[in-house]
């Protein structure tokens, strides 16, 4: 099995079948193209979403669906044109700000088409959605 370096994990051993691939890379982070995501039982539904050519890149995640239970995703012809007709699982990308308070990109999900492994971050034309929607009143962990 390949492994990679990872800063929060250390020596990281993943199989080929789980590496999802990002073919445009990710806004700001183009070079990297190939992720894994690790879960954790005692974290769930929080995911990580690891790369595999930067070891020091790696983002907190949640399905959308735990945020916004009818949260409606809007892709562009691109977008699937990447994916292919799959089914999908859609992550809001975490951040933390000074004060250490979460919020969640709704606004650009990362969606991930399950069969493929293929992955976007589906970035909305509209504003219906933040890309800082606060965390703090979200039950997302039990």
């Amino acid at each position: 099995m390949p492994r990679v370096q990872t800063e929060q994990f250390g020596e990281l051993e993943y199989s080929e079948d789980a590496a999802l691939l990002f073919p445009r890379g990710l806004p700001g982070f183009e070079a990297a193209r190939r992720f894994v995501l690790l879960d954790d039982a005692e974290l769930a539904p929080l995911v990580h979403l690891q790369s595999l050519e930067i070891g020091g890149l790696c983002f907190l995640a949640l399905p959308v669906r735990s945020i916004e239970p009818e949260y409606e995703t809007a892709l562009t012809g691109e977008d699937r044109e990447v994916l292919g007709r799959g089914p999908t699982l859609d992550l809001a990308l975490l951040s933390a700000d000074h004060e250490g308070s979460l919020s969640a990109n709704l606004l650009a999900p990362v969606v991930i088409d399950l069969a493929t492994r293929r992955a976007v971050q589906a970035v909305r034309a509209d504003s219906r959605y933040s890309y800082r929607h606060s965390l703090s009143e979200v039950p997302v962990c039990s």
